[in-house]
């Protein structure tokens, strides 16, 4: 009896947490090595027309992981028998997921024109073909993820992550062995979303045909999924699209220094943004499903980022410069200070995702939308501004974050409270099901805490 308990115990599988964090640093340790390997062998003048390439494609996909938390906030394990079980509510995220991912497609070769040539100046419409092609893909793939992310699937989606990231990989690395072509090389950066799917979907497949619905119909998904897309391309602005954004607001600075700010802010703000946004779904459904527990596990996971900005600061200021002049030699220098800057202004970033996602739970879709929006325009703002390249840079990474936590901060003061009215199928205004603030266990149709 003790010994099969002892195997129990050593079988008990990883938490969710644990599995998305796990799969996080695999995939940003591919970005690493993409991001080391790629200047090394294309050259810091040529790596500067990628890096543009790759902001603009994270800033469309950023955008577009709205489509991801909208649907995880809206995904639901289907009751046998319940009101909105059926194959029509079912299918609605299937279906707007590949209406999307047309719309994406549509939208980019038909706005082309007005941007082309300030974006991608170097090679116009080479890179137009890649980004449509990826970003569309990318929607498939959201569409999925918030679907597993609601039903808290924790092994598939840690499964999805490390397969697109290790995916990507490859094929940088294969295409810049042969070629050095941005253009390949472009192509290869966006062909991985649209890969992970078959590969993967004999593994998902069983953990989500015939499981899930969604707590509103097609009309209000695309409403809720409208307003949190326009928020999150203010996010993406200030996370992956940050070197567009700098490109854009520094058109007569040496381009050998912003290749390497852009190298400088890819690698010292990954490790939070990237794990935090990553965990963004899984903080949507923790704060839906224990609202009873919010406050706690909202000031432990802001106590953590914090905690480790301020040793991750001091560690960027002491070892940074000597770490990116070993990796990169004879690119431009950058100061310590800067450095300490960087790592500060990506726990602001962090927690004003974990903020997002807290009012996305309580479906506050204003809420979210204006605190990213608020972001997003003070750091444009501050990179207009007359002062010098690094200066303006820094200032922008810490202003813009701030404004939006300000404005996050105080729409969580404001106590909950439950909508009047019902829109679609018993679901309120806002588009979630009217079950006031009980907590509901895990068969699936757990409550919001208006």
């Amino acid at each position: 009896m003790p010994r099969s308990a002892t195997s129990e115990r050593r079988a008990k599988p990883l938490s969710g947490f644990t599995q998305i964090i796990l799969a996080t640093i695999v995939a940003g340790i591919a970005g690493y090595v993409v991001t080391w390997f790629v200047p090394r062998v294309i050259g810091g003048g040529d790596y500067k027309v990628f890096a543009v390439f790759w902001a603009a494609m994270y800033l469309v996909v950023g955008a577009l992981s709205g489509i991801q938390q909208e649907v995880t906030r809206g995904s639901r394990e289907k009751i046998p028998g319940g009101p909105a079980s059926g194959p029509a509510r079912a299918s609605h995220a299937r279906n707007f997921g590949l209406a999307a991912a047309a719309a994406v497609v549509v939208l980019i070769l038909a706005t082309a024109p007005m941007w082309v040539h300030a974006v991608f100046p170097e090679l116009g419409w080479q890179l137009v073909l890649p980004l449509a092609f990826g970003t569309a893909s990318y929607v498939l793939v959201a569409t999925l993820s918030g679907t597993l992310y609601g039903l808290t699937e924790w092994g598939s989606i840690a499964l999805l992550i490390v397969t697109d990231g290790l995916l990507r990989l490859i094929a940088v690395v294969i295409v810049a062995v042969f070629t050095h072509s941005v253009v390949a090389l472009a192509w290869a950066a966006a062909c991985p979303f649209i890969l992970a799917l078959p590969l993967l979907w004999l593994r998902i497949r069983p953990a989500v045909v015939g499981r899930i619905e969604l707590d509103v119909g097609f009309r209000r998904l695309s409403w809720n999924v409208g307003r949190t897309v326009g928020a999150s391309v203010s996010a993406a602005a200030l996370v992956s699209g940050f070197p567009l954004l700098l490109s854009l607001t520094s058109p007569h600075d040496a381009p050998a220094v912003l290749a390497s700010l852009f190298l400088a802010i890819t690698l010292t703000r990954a490790p939070l943004i990237v794990s935090v946004t990553a965990l963004q779904g899984y903080l949507l459904v923790r704060f839906r499903d224990h609202p009873l527990a919010f406050r706690r596990t909202f000031l432990q996971i802001i106590a953590v980022i914090v905690g480790g900005a301020a040793v991750l600061s001091a560690l960027a200021f002491w070892l940074a410069p000597a770490v990116f002049a070993l990796l990169f030699p004879g690119e431009p220098g950058i100061g310590a200070g800067f450095f300490a800057v960087l790592v500060g202004s990506s726990a602001l970033v962090a927690a004003l995702s974990v903020t997002a996602a807290a009012v996305l739970a309580r479906a506050q879709h204003a809420a979210y939308s204006i605190g990213w929006f608020v972001a997003a325009a003070a750091t444009i703002l501050t990179l207009l501004t007359n002062f010098d390249l690094v200066t303006r840079t820094g200032l922008s990474l810490v202003a813009g974050p701030v404004c939006g936590l300000l404005v996050h901060a105080v729409f969580l003061a404001i106590p909950a409270r439950k909508d009047v009215g019902t829109s679609e199928s018993g679901t309120s205004e806002s588009g979630t099901s009217e079950v006031g603030t009980t907590e509901v266990g895990p068969e699936g149709a757990a409550g919001e805490y208006r």
